[in-house]
């Protein structure tokens, strides 16, 4: 669990709603680049508002090739990076999401650190424990999945590239 922060409950709350996840989807993710960048990857807006880890992820893009940069809530699990595809609770999947599964090689900068790390979509039990510890994190992936209808929320899970995955 992150540290304690007094913004964390309310800006969590606001971020979870309609509205408010149609504000900050616009908003934190341009202003968590520009901080990443200014900081070189150890803070974001976002991480610093709420306490909530914030993963900039680089991927390849899977119509154009061309590297793709985002910011995202996730968390470490052991080595492994834990993302939620949940776009907001919106009815379409993220461009992140699409780019990991056509090309699953990705880096990832966390608090400074950077990596190579492989990804693939948790099913079953993998989806079921990671989804748990999101939702524990994060309680407002719940409203996500409210409001994303029939939209399936992946669970992907990305893998240091120099370790072997385990089926």
């Amino acid at each position: 669990m992150p540290p304690a922060n007094p913004f964390r409950r309310p800006v969590s709350t606001v971020a979870s709603s309609a509205l408010g996840a149609r504000i900050f989807s616009r908003l934190l993710h341009p202003l968590d680049g520009v901080v990443l960048k200014l900081t070189g990857g150890k803070h974001s807006l976002t991480s610093v508002i709420t306490g909530l880890p914030v993963y900039w992820l680089t991927s390849t893009g899977a119509k154009s090739g061309q590297p793709r940069q985002v910011t995202l809530l996730g968390f470490a699990d052991g080595e492994r990076v834990i993302l939620i595809a949940s776009n907001w609770g919106q009815a379409h999947y993220p461009a992140w999401y699409h780019n990991l599964k056509a090309h699953p090689q990705a880096v990832l900068t966390h608090q400074g650190n950077t990596g190579t790390y492989l990804a693939h979509e948790a099913q079953g039990a993998e989806r079921e424990a990671a989804w748990q510890q999101a939702v524990a994190l994060y309680p407002g992936y719940e409203n996500y999945v409210k409001r994303a209808g029939e939209r399936h929320i992946p669970v992907m899970i990305l893998t240091p590239a120099n370790t072997e995955r385990s089926s």
